[in-house]
């Protein structure tokens, strides 16, 4: 395995980069213009109306992040020029066939010049709306395959999914590819466009009915969870997501294409400094709501495994399967996460949040600081549920009779405190496949690459992605819960 020429295998190189404003690109794209100065053009799919608008939203979407701080200290005022010198971000959108772009000398100009594709654009809700989902995480995955066949010099296309494609809980989960119309559940038999038939059979049918776009919303997303269920996976994200990957594998053909699946995406390890995180990523909702005191509890078994991973390792992983799997004519998995390298129990989460917050903690708008209780973990869903029985359930079945009898008096407290449960409940439905995995992700093929790293000349601090590394109660207290706050937590 050649890998002496990482930084020259994107030296003078074009890169087509989808989902350019999305967490993971922003960590990519810093990575290669900080390394490799000399990559000659990378293309940024960016949804906007047309590329002057794409370029502003590029600029604050992304330039403007503190993930740009090392490069801003380095380069100063010559920060934009530098980048605008090899970035050019152009409107489109996946959804689209050619992304939706008009101006036929661009495109032809890409398919000319474009060596690399990274495919990281997606919706990670996990109730997202099936015809949305369906359309970036699936036929997305298509337009981006076509897309990339064109394009005469390209090495490799490789597509970021998620470990979670494959459903499975427990046991040992293998870097396996899904192959169309196998589902978990193995009883009804898939196929991809007859759920967009669905689709477009429900939009029409909710058109007719005169539905509002908030009735349309909720029909589509409780379609998507529907679907999902009815062939085993637990949400829409994932489930449209593995449809993805399984038209991927039908149709690459020669093209060789690399399929990155990371498990929980977290906060940076190292670089391009450590604790750089934009929004509220998976169980980063469960921490931010507990230092801020909304939430006293933790649902999960306390040895289910959190597998997490930080940013730029996955990042370097892809920058390593980008280099090892170019020019060849197949389709390689690679899973990249830390639980079968180095496991973090739900348990020991618990103890650091509790730790951090009970040593930092939260200040909220009226500068009061929040005191946390240690929280209470229900290690299975009927003890949640009966806790959910005695202190909501049977109060919302009290207010209801008084309601009866008080002409509707508390009905504002009713439909309040009636509509938190319900969403609670829901999110509960969302993450308990989560919370309560005691699997692992077999990393063969990625443990080839640190092997091979190992072996060589490459700097190792310069394409980390080793999970043993990682001391989690050093990284949850120092490194992400401090970002968390610094990045994603608001008043």
């Amino acid at each position: 395995m050649e890998l002496e020429g990482i930084l020259q295998f994107f030296e003078n190189k074009t890169v087509l980069v989808t989902g350019a404003t999305g967490f993971l690109a922003k960590v990519f794209v810093e990575k290669i213009l900080r390394v490799q100065p000399n990559v000659k053009r990378l293309y940024l799919l960016v949804r906007a109306s047309d590329n002057e608008s794409a370029t502003q939203r590029f600029r604050k979407e992304v330039i403007e992040k503190d993930i740009f701080r090392v490069l801003k200290n380095n380069l100063g005022a010559n920060l934009e020029s530098f980048i605008f010198e090899r970035v050019t971000p152009i409107s489109g959108d996946i959804s689209d066939e050619n992304f939706g772009i008009k101006d036929s000398i661009l495109i032809e100009e890409m398919w000319k010049e474009i060596d690399i594709v990274l495919n990281s654009a997606a919706t990670t809700n996990f109730d997202e709306r099936y015809d949305v989902a369906l359309g970036i995480n699936t036929y997305g995955a298509l337009h981006v395959l076509n897309f990339a066949k064109k394009c005469i010099k390209l090495k490799v296309l490789l597509h970021v999914s998620t470990a979670y494609v494959s459903s499975e809980m427990e046991g040992n989960i293998l870097e396996s590819p899904l192959h169309m119309e196998d589902t978990p559940k193995g009883t009804s038999r898939l196929v991809i466009n007859a759920e967009k038939e669905v689709v477009e059979e429900y939009l029409d049918r909710l058109q007719e009915q005169g539905a509002t776009n908030e009735e349309i919303t909720s029909t589509m997303k409780d379609l998507g969870i529907k679907r999902a269920k009815l062939y085993g996976w637990p949400n829409t994200y994932v489930y449209t997501k593995a449809l993805g990957e399984m038209i991927l594998g039908q149709f690459h053909q020669n093209l060789p294409l690399a399929i990155v699946r990371p498990t929980m995406v977290t906060s940076t390890y190292k670089e391009p400094f450590s604790g750089w995180i934009e929004g509220a990523r998976t169980m980063d909702g469960v921490i931010t709501a507990y230092g801020k005191g909304r939430l006293k509890i933790f649902l999960g078994h306390p040895n289910s495994i959190l597998d997490v991973i930080p940013a730029d390792m996955v990042v370097n992983s892809i920058i390593m399967a980008m280099v090892t799997h170019a020019n060849k004519s197949s389709q390689i998995i690679f899973h990249v996460g830390s639980s079968l390298r180095n496991p973090m129990k739900l348990s020991s989460l618990s103890i650091f949040t509790f730790r951090y917050f009970t040593q930092n903690p939260w200040i909220d708008r009226n500068g009061k600081s929040i005191n946390v209780p240690h929280p209470k973990i229900f290690s299975s869903i009927a003890s949640f549920q009966a806790y959910m029985d005695i202190r909501y359930i049977l109060p919302l079945k009290v207010l209801w009779l008084a309601n009866l009898v008080l002409c509707q008096y508390y009905r504002g407290i009713y439909i309040n405190l009636n509509r938190k449960v319900r969403v609670v409940m829901r999110l509960v439905d969302l993450y308990k496949p989560y919370v309560y995995f005691t699997g692992s992700f077999d990393d063969s093929n990625t443990e080839k690459l640190r092997v091979a790293i190992r072996e060589s000349d490459v700097d190792e601090n310069l394409f980390y992605f080793d999970p043993r590394c990682i001391d989690w109660e050093d990284y949850i207290m120092n490194t992400h819960i401090p970002g968390l706050t610094k990045y994603s937590m608001k008043p």
